[in-house]
């Protein structure tokens, strides 16, 4: 797993947090803050697997030539 996968995973986590304690607390902003927080991690984690996926077919072609 890329560390960008991890790290998207994470940002989501935080923003559905924030999002809980938002609508606990009556608090727009912070819900809003969470959704954003959600999306972005979700950008995040695309990206990374975008990045592990090209890295593996990198490796592949590699080995293929190595053969």
């Amino acid at each position: 797993m890329h560390h960008d996968e991890i790290k998207g995973k994470v940002e989501q986590g935080q923003g559905k947090l924030k999002q809980v304690i938002g609508r606990a607390t009556a608090d727009q902003r912070l819900r809003d803050e969470g959704v954003a927080d959600e999306v972005a991690g979700e950008a995040r984690e695309d990206v990374g697997r975008a990045k592990r996926k090209i890295g593996e077919a990198i490796e592949d072609v590699g080995e293929r030539i190595k053969r």
